[in-house]
This record gives structure tokens, sequence and C-alpha cells, in this order.
């Protein structure tokens, strides 16, 4: 790994400069691994097949390639055939100096690409490698398919998410997918800083599944099912581990949400609306009491918020200091004073010229968002600057892009 400072200048923050990164992924998974380190300064050079590219691109709206334009900026495309030996060459010139490889073949077509772990270790000992898997590289389940959607039905989150007289849900949106991909982020990282200081150093093979990295975020489900004999059930937006916490419509017919799971917090509640008696309730006054009657209680809150527009309601709350929030969508959220104010969104100019916002970095190191150094690549873009011209520094914004302040 190279070694740079944290800052590239006075502005940027760049704590990964100089790390290469070679990403042979498709969709979403390794796609997440990669943006993240690609916001962070290092060099990723994403290695799609001739023609169509990373099946991502495909995930289009109005003809737009918008996963790929949200998840792809910051990196490089190169366009090689892996099934033909030039190519292949190719290939192998990029790992010979990279920091990190990531993949999420089946497992076992690394090897029969001819790129097993002793191969890897002849080229470049220090390698970090990502493999992607639905099951991981080992077991029973290894050469099954495993799409983010199986993932999320078979790891019991859709078991415990919606409403108990309707089915389960699988989730709108790559869940699965992105948890393992911030996941094996986290993981690359730790490998490489463990390759750093080593003198007999190996290639680091990291093993994840989409099924682990879900599973394990969906909390002590395990150890509640061994108490209590029973699954966690779904109950809508209620939570199961206290209460009040729900969505309550208000006279406008907007959302609110409200969680009053805390002793002070629900103590407020119900003197603003005008039940200090309850605090005294034998039905209300531990978690699990409020959880057997919270039918009873959500009844309560529904009737004082029903009287209220959603402003007046937000504000009711707020004079009281009670945790709630209005329930909104990416209409309202694109004029959020907290996405404006914090420059949460940038704008990014597609290939076909036309504009569209996307997340800046979710987070800052000293004060400073990470630059967005160039758009979202056109497939291809890169293969002169890596196999013929020199590259262009890594530093130049291409036109299209606008930095994130």
């Amino acid at each position: 790994m190279n070694q740079s400072p944290l800052f590239s200048d006075g502005n940027v923050t760049q704590p990964l400069s100089g790390v290469k990164v070679v990403d042979l992924s498709r969709l979403v998974s390794g796609n997440m691994l990669t943006h993240v380190l690609a916001d962070l300064g290092a060099i990723v050079i994403k290695v799609e097949p001739p023609g169509k590219g990373d099946e991502l691109r495909a995930w289009q709206r109005e003809g737009m390639s918008t996963y790929w334009l949200a998840y792809s900026r910051n990196k490089d495309s190169v366009e090689l055939n892996l099934r033909c030996e030039d190519d292949m060459a190719k290939l192998v010139e990029l790992l010979t100096d990279a920091d990190i490889l990531v993949e999420n073949f089946r497992p076992g077509t690394l090897e029969r690409m001819g790129l097993g772990t002793e191969r890897l270790n002849a080229l470049n000992p220090k390698l970090v490698v990502v493999r992607i898997s639905g099951w991981g590289q080992t077991g029973q389940f290894a050469s099954k398919a495993g799409f983010g959607s199986l993932i999320e039905a078979m790891s019991g989150f859709a078991s415990m998410n919606g409403h108990a007289d309707l089915p389960p849900v699988l989730p709108p949106f790559a869940m699965a997918d992105s948890v393992t991909g911030i996941y094996g982020a986290a993981l690359a990282l730790a490998a490489l800083h463990g390759q750093r200081n080593k003198t007999n150093a190996s290639v680091q093979e990291i093993d994840l599944s989409l099924f682990e990295p879900l599973f394990s975020i969906l909390g002590p489900q395990a150890a509640e099912f061994q108490l209590t004999g029973k699954a966690t059930p779904r109950s809508g937006s209620r939570s199961p581990t206290h209460a009040p916490r729900n969505v309550y419509k208000t006279s406008d017919e907007k959302w609110i949400a409200l969680s009053a799971g805390m002793e002070g917090t629900l103590a407020r509640l119900f003197e603003g609306i005008g039940y200090p008696e309850w605090l005294q309730d034998q039905r209300f006054t531990t978690h699990e009491a409020r959880l057997k009657n919270i039918d009873a209680l959500d009844a309560l809150i529904q009737g004082h918020i029903t009287k209220l527009t959603l402003k007046e309601a937000l504000d009711f709350f707020s004079a009281r200091d009670i945790t709630a929030g209005p329930v909104c969508d990416i209409s309202d959220l694109l004029q959020h004073p907290y996405i404006v104010e914090s420059n949460l969104l940038v704008d990014q100019i597609a290939p076909d010229g036309r504009t569209v916002s996307v997340h800046a970095a979710p987070y800052r190191i000293n004060g400073k968002r990470p630059t967005i150094r160039r758009g979202a690549p056109t497939l291809g873009q890169d293969n002169d600057a890596w196999f013929g011209a020199p590259r262009p520094a890594s530093n130049e914004l291409p036109s299209g892009t606008r930095q994130s302040p």
C-alpha cells in the first residue's frame, strides 16, 4: 500500500489516496464496497465485460442508469474479456501492484480463471482479496445461487417485516447487498492495515457471504427465541422491545413517527396529551406492560394526533422535547433543510447531458466531506489510460461533475 497523508491538501479528505483496488464484481454488493473506498480516495478500477458492462448499468429509470451513477463515481472503467488470453494478461498486470481485489463470482470461478490463492501469492503476496458470495466459499450451500432477495427472505428479515395480518415484506432496495458491501469495505481496510507491516506477507482472503452480515444486524433473534420459544412477529412500525413507537396519521392526511421508549420522554408525552395519571397505571409502568397493552396506548396517542395537522403535531411534540418527526418521501427530502444545509446531495451530469442529484459521501472527516473527483465512467472509458496512453492525474476533475463541499 502506498503511504499518503490523510489529506491531499487543506480541503480534500482522501485518506486512501494511492490505494489501488481492482473490482471484478457485478451489481450492488461489490459496487457498494468499492464505492465506499473510492469516495475515500482509493483508485478503483472497475473491470467490465465488453459491450454491456456491469449489470448495474441496466438498472435504469427514464433511460438513465441511476444506480450506476450513484455507486460508480470516482471509479475508472476498463473493458476486458476475461475469456480472452490477452485481456487476462492485462488483468494480471493490474493485480501485480494492486492492494485490494474484489469479486462476487460463484465460489470456484476465480480458481477456474487461473487466479487461485497460489497464483495470487506469486503475483502479489500483499494483496487483499474480498470474495463475496451468497453463502460463502465453503459448505453445502456454497454452490447455490444467493441473490439478495433470497437472502432477505431466508435470513429472517422478511418474516419480521410488515404487518401481522399481511404477507412478509421484502425491502424495496438492495438491503442484503448494501449491508454486505459496507461490511466488506471495513474488512478490506482491516486486512490492508494488517498487511502493511508484514515482512513475509501472503494473500489475505476475506470470505464474505450475503447471508451472514444481514443475519448479524437483525439483533438477538436466536437468544430471544431460546428464551421465549417465539419468533419475532411482524408488528408493522411497532417495536418488539419498547412502546410507544409507531407512525400516526394527522388531520391533514400526513404521517408522523413517534418514539417514546425512554421513561422521561414517556412522562412528558402522557403529561402533554393530558393523561399524567397513566404514569402510575400498571398497564404502562414497564416496557413489557406497555407492549402487552400497546393497542390501548396507540389508540390514545392516535386520538390526540388526529386532531392536529402535521405542523401542529410537530410543534406540539417539539415544544415538549418528545421524539417525533414527519414521514418523508424523496420529494420532501430534496428540499429538506437538513439535506440542503449539509450539502448531502450533489449534481452529476449523466452521459446524455441530463443533470441529476446523487448522494455525497455520508460522513465528514475533520469537518470535510470527501470530494466527488469524477462522475461515473462510461463503459471502457479508461482502457487507454491503463493499457495505452499515460493515465490522467488522479486529482483531475472531468467536466460534468461538481465537487461536494
